[in-house]
């Protein structure tokens, strides 16, 4: 069973383009690419058609893995949103109190992650850190490293 993870419509519109594309365009040229190999000969000794029928089985966990992701996908209604407290979707502006840094990250779920972006898994560990706050709290994240310190300085959609 697939837990719930929650999208913006952007996002949950790109894995399901993802989807389509992984069964429209890999699934049948991973068909191809067998049949190919299984018309040279002996399957017994056919490198190419191993290696084919692995490429096949990697296609199709990661079609399952991706039906099971949206079957528990959720759109938020940022409309209902509590915008006093760091959420899912949430734009926060945090100090790092050991340098000084500010940074802005947006909490987004996993499948939309991306730091390049500043947008920032609700999963790892400053994310979940984050979560629930307010501005003027401080967010406290166990790393590897010992405990770093966010002060809260701006929320917002």
């Amino acid at each position: 069973m697939s837990k719930a993870s929650y999208y913006t419509p952007e996002g949950l519109k790109k894995l399901r383009d993802e989807l389509k594309r992984l069964k429209d365009i890999e699934r049948p040229s991973a068909s191809q690419a067998i049949a190919e190999a299984r018309d040279k000969g002996d399957l017994s000794e056919n490198a190419e058609y191993d290696a084919a029928k692995e490429a096949q089985g990697m296609l199709e966990m990661k079609i399952a893995k991706l039906e099971d992701t949206l079957a528990g996908a959720r759109v938020i209604d940022e409309s209902q949103m509590d915008t006093s407290k760091a959420l899912v979707l949430s734009t926060v502006k945090i100090k790092n109190q050991t340098n000084g840094m500010e940074v802005i990250y947006t909490l987004v779920a996993d499948g939309e992650a991306d730091l390049a972006s500043n947008k920032l898994s609700v999963n790892s560990p400053i994310g979940k850190g984050l979560l629930g706050k307010s501005v003027g709290e401080v967010a406290e994240v166990q790393v590897p490293n010992g405990i770093m310190k966010f002060d809260i300085l701006e929320i917002s959609r």
